[in-house]
């Protein structure tokens, strides 16, 4: 996880800087753009009587679709870029480099980041339906912990959400019969803080849950119930680890057969220095 981390880390930085030249320069261009158009207005203005070959390039060109296309043409690159820049930054926050050790962070922006991170597989692709991300976040204070780990394990558990959603898919939770708006594929998100020193985070799908002989087994290293060659069985033992010994927290899997399924991770707020 920590060569993972620092790959992230180092496309997020060398991706940053191109994308930040491309996006800084996009709004001088379009100034620019502005400027020489309010040029071409005033010659217009006085010089109305333009001579044949002038008249026959603006045609060629189609100066007037040309004038209104082109600011739209700016904001979609301008739209672009700062999706790239989002990204990166997500990267960034996901990777945490620069905060090997342990910090003070909000953990709702780490959450946030990792969504970033799947958000392809949140959007809806041949077979497969939108997935819906609600989150109920609670007002959070910072918690100490291991950033990049503990985003780490957001992108587990989420990543089994995801799975669990697609194979409920495929197993006809949401056949064109049973399907409704009001019951599409969706991931829940809560955030909370417990009184006096505790954070609880719950992640939460309604899939079709877990079978009670898996749900004893599912932080067991190498057990998994993906096919050869799609699952290590690894993820969720790692995030077990990383809550419990890591963190001094807990992580359980509630589920209802047919349903949902929800983890919950419970962390402290703060960590023992003699425990590392």
């Amino acid at each position: 996880m920590v060569s993972l981390g620092q790959l992230v880390a180092g496309i997020a930085h060398e991706i940053n800087n191109p994308v930040s030249f491309i996006y800084g320069n996009l709004k001088s261009a379009d100034e620019y753009t502005q400027n020489l158009f309010s040029l071409l207005d005033i010659y217009q203005r006085h010089y109305p009587q333009s001579i044949k070959a002038i008249d026959e390039f603006t045609n060629f060109i189609e100066l007037d679709f040309l004038r209104s296309d082109f600011p739209k043409l700016f904001k979609s690159m301008m739209m672009g870029a700062e999706r790239i820049r989002d990204i990166v930054l997500s990267l960034r926050t996901f990777s945490r480099l620069d905060e090997a050790e342990m910090k003070a962070v909000n953990i709702n922006e780490g959450i946030d980041s990792t969504i970033m991170i799947i958000q392809s597989r949140l959007n809806p692709a041949n077979q497969r339906l939108q997935i819906e991300v609600i989150k109920e976040y609670g007002s959070l204070p910072l918690v100490q912990c291991y950033p990049g780990q503990l985003n780490q394990v957001f992108l587990n558990i989420l990543v089994n959400a995801l799975d669990a959603l697609e194979d409920s898919v495929v197993k006809g939770r949401w056949t064109t019969k049973k399907y409704n708006k009001m019951d599409n594929p969706r991931i829940y998100i809560r955030t909370q803080f417990l009184e006096p020193d505790q954070v609880t985070i719950s992640i939460a799908d309604n899939g079709l849950g877990i079978p009670e002989d898996t749900l004893k087994q599912i932080f067991n290293p190498f057990f998994t119930t993906k096919p050869v060659g799609q699952g290590t069985g690894m993820g969720l033992a790692i995030s077990y680890q990383i809550i419990t010994q890591k963190h001094r927290g807990s992580l359980e899997c509630i589920s209802q057969p047919g349903v949902s399924a929800e983890f919950i991770i419970r962390i402290p707020l703060q960590q023992l220095v003699s425990n590392f």
